[in-house]
């Protein structure tokens, strides 16, 4: 780990989840970390978890929803590191409900999070990581970026867009010293089920059965996450699926495009589809 051994690294939400583990991870590799989350007790239980390192580890309370919170925070770490060589966007929320029962309110909260926060973070690091011999940016997109969840309008529609974003940043910088890759996680053991939140009118599962679906779903550690990620780091990948579960959707979408949702469906206990009546099931194959 050569590369991540002798560079900084500036990492958002990294107060808990897959942001934390990659933190940790960094630092055993020797990276210097400038670490940034809207949770700051979330972010010095990071800090404190990465024991006695050699490398300059600073911390930096930001909400990346804001342009000019991340616009300090590439200032800050500008100021205090000199250098970045690696940005991971990895910060992000959930939202629950069907599109008719969050308000738009709801979906711009989501939004100006999971994807402006990696537009902005891109748009202020991206000349320093340019002035480096080598770089990497990882915007962390979701299997629900490959394919769409009912009861996750906002959701996808986030991480759709990251991936798009991504994408295009990738071919724009093509052949240049910063390599770019898209992150597809499956279920991760994460909180952002508990931290999510419901729309406004949300009338369907309570939060209990949310949390109670996805903990069952979710069969990957955030270590594991963490440790794929930047080996695909290390490899120059520029698409990172993570879990058995991501490689499975993202082999059924391609294989049924139009019709993947019947199947996840059942296995996630959607009771869109479960609930439905006999006839409407009947016509819907």
């Amino acid at each position: 780990m050569s590369f991540l051994s002798s560079g900084v690294a500036a990492v958002t939400g990294a107060g808990s989840g897959i942001g934390r583990a990659l933190a940790q991870q960094l630092a055993a590799a020797g990276s210097a970390l400038a670490l940034a989350d809207i949770d700051e007790a979330g972010l010095q239980q990071t800090a404190q978890s990465l024991g006695k390192t050699n490398a300059l580890v600073t911390t930096h309370g930001v909400d990346v929803a804001n342009e000019e919170s991340v616009k300090a925070f590439a200032a800050d770490v500008s100021a205090r590191h000199g250098r970045v060589t690696l940005l991971i966007n990895n910060a992000g929320v959930a939202l629950h409900g069907n599109f008719e029962e969050i308000s738009l309110d709801d979906f711009r909260w989501l939004m100006n999070i999971n994807f402006w926060g990696a537009v902005y973070g891109v748009k202020y690091f991206l000349a320093m990581l340019k002035r480096e011999p080598r770089a990497h940016i990882v915007n962390l997109s979701s299997i629900l970026g490959i394919v769409a969840s009912a009861g996750g309008s906002a959701y996808s529609a986030s991480k759709f867009a990251v991936r798009g974003f991504t994408e295009a940043l990738r071919h724009e910088l093509e052949g240049s010293n910063v390599a770019v890759s898209c992150v597809h996680p499956g279920g991760i053991q994460t909180p952002i089920a508990r931290h999510a939140r419901l729309g406004a009118a949300t009338s369907g599962p309570t939060r209990d059965e949310i949390i109670r679906r996805f903990e069952r779903l979710a069969r990957t550690p955030p270590e594991t996450a963490a440790a794929r990620i930047l080996r695909g780091v290390d490899n120059r990948e520029p698409r990172i699926l993570i879990g058995s579960d991501a490689y499975q959707i993202d082999i059924l979408q391609r294989l049924r495009p139009a019709s993947y949702w019947k199947s996840l469906a059942r296995k996630l206990e959607d009771p869109r589809v479960t609930k439905q009546p006999a006839a409407i099931k009947q016509a819907s194959r």
